[in-house]
């Protein structure tokens, strides 16, 4: 199972069990182990390894207008019309219809609850056309955190593109919280991009067009979660912790 995911001979596999490296559902894999790799969650250091057969990974970029949802009652396009049909997959987190960018779409759900849970805080980048131009004490008050209904915001990075625009990373997941972050320092959202997860970008990926992850994609943003748990990254805001826009 080990080495069919690309970790190396059988030998090598052996040697990871052997140090207890590998677990099964959370518990210490043990050498001749059978494992029923559609349901099991199974990783190598922490980070999950996705190894049953059929599991997608789609990268889309999101248009304006198109809602995260499965169905839309209104009739309102839904991302699920962007990639095939079949399998059924579903988005890890979300984007409001107003926002644009990258989103993740998948059948794992080991792995969507691993990048969504709030234990772990991935971050993600967005560029905001914000409405005026933000003082510096205005993009200070982003960086250092933001007194919202719902409580402060974490720290945040924040960078001024050009006059009007900002480069804000955060790795919390608050509901439309980069909206609400610039609405309290009076420069209110005019377009709102989310440009990168984690380390995961993809420029050349048009509005409205997806694209399949690789295998090294898919562990790097396994690895990236949990090294984020690791350095304390618990973000607020419930298990539905990529929304953010």
């Amino acid at each position: 199972m080990l080495s069919r995911a690309g970790l190396g001979s059988r030998r090598v596999c052996d040697d990871l069990i052997a140090a207890g490296r590998v677990t099964v559902n959370g518990a210490p894999a043990v050498l001749g182990q059978r494992v029923h790799t559609a349901t099991a969650l199974v990783t190598v250091d922490g980070v999950p390894l996705g190894v049953a057969p059929g599991l997608v990974y789609y990268l889309v970029n999101k248009p304006v207008g198109v809602v995260t949802t499965s169905a839309d009652p209104q009739g309102r396009p839904t991302v699920l019309s962007l990639v095939p049909s079949e399998p059924r997959v579903f988005s890890v987190g979300r984007l409001d219809m107003d926002t644009e960018g990258l989103l993740i779409l998948t059948n794992d759900g080991a792995l969507a609850q691993l990048l969504s849970h709030p234990s772990f805080g991935v971050r993600k980048e967005y560029l905001a056309e914000v409405d005026g131009t933000p003082s510096p004490s205005a993009v200070r008050a982003l960086r250092e955190g933001i007194v919202l209904d719902d409580g402060p915001t974490a720290p945040a990075t924040v960078g001024v593109v050009a006059p009007g625009v900002l480069r804000i990373e955060i790795h919390e997941g608050r509901n439309r919280q980069v909206r609400r972050m610039c609405e309290a320092i009076g420069h209110p959202v005019v377009r709102l991009v989310r440009a990168r997860i984690g380390t995961l970008a993809d420029r050349s990926l048009k509005p409205g067009h997806w694209r399949d992850l690789s295998t090294d994609e898919v562990r790097m943003l396994a690895t990236e979660a949990v090294r984020s748990e690791d350095r304390g990254a618990r973000p607020p805001g419930g298990p539905e912790g990529w929304t953010g826009h």
